[in-house]
């Protein structure tokens, strides 16, 4: 997964993601969920001073740059809980 920058609003609701250099717009209400963690897939153990076990999922449709005619494209974004970033999980054209 590639990291990427989302750049919010006064509210802390996402108006921007950059990716590769460029910038995303946010098109339509972002949705927010968290998904549980299956760490012991990959660690033997819970990592050290991390009680987490779920992880903040992001859904934006987002359009490059400001031009409104743009098709929407829809990006999962799942949240670093290392550093507090955000990860691209995935991305697809939606057909508009």
């Amino acid at each position: 997964m590639e990291h990427v920058m989302v750049r919010q609003g006064a509210d802390g609701t996402p108006v921007a993601v950059a990716y590769r250099g460029r910038e995303w717009l946010v098109g339509a209400e972002p949705v927010r969920w968290f998904e549980r963690v299956n760490w012991w897939e990959t660690n033997r153990r819970m990592p050290r001073g991390s009680s987490r076990v779920d992880v903040e999922v992001l859904q934006v449709q987002v359009r490059l740059g400001s031009n409104q005619a743009s098709a929407l494209t829809t990006m999962l974004l799942e949240r670093d809980g290392l550093g507090g970033g955000w990860r691209l999980r995935g991305s697809m054209a939606d057909a508009a």
